[in-house]
């Protein structure tokens, strides 16, 4: 059963800050917003963390060739925060997040993308050394040293973390407006009551373009993965990325598959022939995961903007601001996102250049 709160009496109450949206970003959200000493209510549409932080992979990629190159210093800040944003998440909530630093075994897609690789200065990896079970030893491949986490856990110990620190969270409320009092802010309503804050951050994901004063344009981008059992717990260790699939271990021996890129809308339902093609594709790649049994699988949304990066700031209504639109980027790009949105809201000054992903760029 999820573990719900409800709070009776929400109009007789008032909050600094409401975040909508209890995924991995406005957990982290409102952790470094209590750390600032606000009084802090999450309202989520439905279990916190249960939708694309859960579904996530969890691959920390922060040097790619598909990251866009506004979003690189972002990326590459928050990757670099991890150790200690894991540690403090796994000290405060007594969780284990899974944050393995074996680093990525890369096939390129094409020459070209193999030219980048070895343009970027990685190093060229002899498979049968580094991971002796990986099938493809007459492909090039190349090592890249990242990190990856559990988005479960991580979630998990967020939201413990959370309540810890003594913030709010009303869960299976879906926010149906954002309530302005003299042009600024005041709260926001659900369809069973309404609650009051000066400030209220919009970390609704895919969601985020449903309720006013703004109609961002984030949408649903599907993707299908599924979870098979390693034997041994430890037959691979890096993460594997190819061009057809890839393959995320975790230290209990899960090993996550995916993924899909899907315009489907808000369809969150499993494909048998997708998630075949998934598994046969991690076959290919590690014969030995032919007698593993698979599991579970399951669907995400991921938020999804038309520039495909993520938006961050404050909109033309005082007091009301955003951090939605991570696309695949949002278990990686929470500590960042969580620290400089913080630092916007309280007023202490925010140092990072977050121009390239300003609302106003969406706003009529």
């Amino acid at each position: 059963m999820p573990n719900y709160i409800l709070l009776y009496n929400a109009g007789m109450k008032s909050w600094d800050a409401i975040v909508i949206g209890g995924g991995i970003i406005g957990l982290s959200l409102s952790i470094e917003l209590r750390k600032a000493g606000a009084k802090v209510l999450v309202v989520e549409r439905g279990a916190p963390g249960r939708e694309a932080s859960r579904a996530a992979g969890g691959m920390l990629v922060d040097c790619s060739l598909e990251t866009p190159a506004a979003l690189q210093p972002l990326a590459t800040a928050s990757a670099r925060m991890y150790p200690e944003f894991a540690h403090e998440l796994q000290v405060e909530s007594g969780m284990s997040v899974d944050l393995r630093d074996y680093g990525t075994i890369i096939f390129p897609s094409s020459p070209e993308a193999e030219r980048a690789l070895q343009d970027a200065g990685l190093p060229p990896v002899h498979l049968a050394a580094l991971e002796p079970s990986l099938a493809g030893d007459d492909r090039p491949a190349f090592y890249l040293q990242e990190r990856s986490v559990d988005p479960r856990g991580l979630v998990a110990a967020a939201l413990q973390t959370a309540k810890r620190r003594g913030v709010d969270i009303s869960s299976g409320e879906t926010v149906v407006s954002v309530d302005q009092s003299d042009g600024r802010v005041s709260g926001v309503t659900t369809p069973k009551t309404s609650f009051h804050a000066p400030k209220v951050i919009n970390c609704a994901g895919a969601w985020s373009g449903q309720f006013g004063p703004h109609p961002f344009p984030t949408r649903p981008v599907k993707g299908q993965m599924l979870c098979l059992a390693m034997h041994p717990r430890d037959l691979l260790k890096h993460v594997v990325r190819s061009p057809n699939v890839y393959l995320i271990p975790r230290s209990d021996g899960r090993l996550i598959v995916g993924t899909t890129v899907e315009e489907k809308g808000f369809d969150k339902q499993t494909d048998v022939a997708t998630i075949k093609r998934l598994h046969r594709d991690a076959l290919a790649l590690l014969p030995k995961l032919s007698d593993a049994r698979i599991l579970e699988d399951w669907a995400g949304l991921r938020p999804g903007t038309p520039d495909a990066l993520p938006i961050l700031g404050e909109t033309a209504t005082s007091g009301y601001y955003v951090a939605t639109g991570h696309f695949r980027d949002g278990i990686l790009l929470a500590p960042i996102t969580a620290k400089l949105m913080a630092e916007l809201i309280s007023g202490t000054g925010c140092n990072f250049d977050l121009s390239p992903f300003s609302p106003a760029r969406f706003q009529i």
